[in-house]
């Protein structure tokens, strides 16, 4: 590996330098992997020549995370060495490049790790909270939605009530199909159960009738259909779901049926989230472009990372789609802390999907956003605001085992696999 005369790697380094103070460079970079909730994290360290300024990234692939380590550790570093944290543009470019292929989950969550670890080090530099380098504020913290599910619509309206006395005012509902696997109810989904779309999509509507004779109109409901359905189906829910005024409709479709995005749109006006999946520029782009969704729903470090989704954000404000990045438990607290810091930086933001991390977590992570009356609060540290102590994060292993940590089969009443 060669270095330049002023430090830079030969290989990656851009043919200038810059004038005036000493550059800080990236002197190590590490992937550090942990599981507070037994929820398989990775997490970036970036460390620099300045003694005490590092930062963190979310490179969270929860279903593969060996292979993001993999990534960061044998290509990654030896590409960063040596490179000036300040070149952060550049940095993404030439490493997102350097596979030549490109766009997969795998490459786009370690070079995440890499990209919010550098704008976490750029908030420190400024020492300012990251929001304030992304434009200041728009909002002073971002309302979230929470998930309601029960085995019965009584147990879904009991959590829904219960979620609001607690000031959240958007609540995602899900509910079990009885005798059938089913998507966001705990302990209801068994790959020995099999899924029944038909069936499903019956119940739904009728859920919705309930809760709204219930609760109102004051109270703003979503619901995530998780890509599980045929997609003419989806669209026959689309339209049952339309008098019911939901927030959203989250992934009625999969990223490989988004073409019949154009039929639903011609069929009804419910609000749909989609993006979850999506690793491509070549998938949301045109989609976008198209206005066939109102909510892009896309994970931070799945496209890449900060630098991509600030991109994609003010893309999308110019065709009236609003944020709704995901952000579940396999998110790493640095992640969501990615979430917040962009969320309170643009102007079409919609929504942030909420996760409520656990005392341990929270000790893993100091620094972890703070949730207060059904929204999510910036802790106005430098940078991205969230810490990582390794001493603890070592007491949280990942489980020994591979399959169990994978997506687990989804299997239609013939036990067909279906796609989740």
């Amino acid at each position: 590996m060669g270095f330049n005369a002023a430090g830079g790697n030969l290989w990656t380094s851009p043919p200038w330098e810059p004038l005036g103070e000493p550059v800080v460079r990236i002197r190590e970079v590490r992937a550090i992997c942990t599981a507070p909730e037994g929820i398989r994290l990775v997490v970036v360290k970036v460390e620099t020549t300045e003694p005490g300024l590092y930062g963190l990234g979310c490179a969270t692939f929860t279903q593969r995370p060996l292979a993001v380590v993999a990534a960061v550790e044998r290509y990654l570093k030896p590409f960063l060495i040596g490179r000036s944290v300040d070149d952060i543009e550049d940095i993404w470019q030439a490493a997102y490049l350097s596979s030549y292929w490109r766009n997969s989950p795998v490459l786009h969550n370690a070079l995440s790790g890499v990209d919010m670890a550098l704008w976490d080090i750029k908030g420190k530099r400024a020492g300012m909270p990251l929001y304030q380098l992304l434009g200041g504020r728009c909002r002073v913290a971002l309302p979230l939605y929470a998930h309601a599910a029960g085995r019965d619509f009584q147990e879904v309206e009991e959590q829904v009530r219960e979620f609001a006395t607690r000031g959240y005012r958007f609540i995602r509902c899900q509910v079990a199909v009885p005798g059938r696997s089913t998507y966001g109810v705990k302990g209801d989904l068994s790959e020995r159960r099999d899924w029944d779309p038909r069936a499903y999509c019956r119940i739904i509507p009728r859920l919705f009738d309930y809760l709204r004779s219930r609760v109102g109109e004051e109270v703003e409901l979503l619901h995530d259909v998780h890509e599980r359905v045929p997609p003419i189906d989806a669209i026959q829910l689309a339209k049952a779901l339309e008098p019911y005024r939901l927030f959203f409709l989250e992934d009625p479709v999969s990223p490989e049926d988004a073409e019949y995005l154009r039929l639903l749109r011609s069929q009804c006006a419910t609000p749909i989230a989609l993006g979850e999946l999506f690793v491509n520029p070549a998938e949301y782009v045109p989609l976008v472009r198209e206005r066939l969704l109102d909510f892009i729903r896309v994970h931070l470090s799945a496209i890449g990372g900060l630098t991509p989704a600030r991109k994609l954000a003010a893309l999308c404000e110019f065709f009236g789609v609003r944020t709704a990045f995901h952000g579940p438990g396999d998110v790493s607290p640095v992640g969501h802390a990615a979430n917040l810091h962009l969320g309170l930086a643009i102007p079409n933001f919609g929504i942030q999907e909420q996760h409520e991390f656990t005392e341990t977590a929270r000790e893993v992570f100091p620094g972890t956003p703070e949730i207060r009356d059904g929204m999510l609060w910036p802790n106005d540290r430098p940078g991205l605001g969230v810490d990582l102590n390794e001493q603890l994060a070592a007491k949280y292993s990942f489980p020994d085992h591979v399959l169990e940590g994978s997506w687990p089969p989804l299997r239609g009443v013939d036990g067909t696999v279906l796609r989740p």
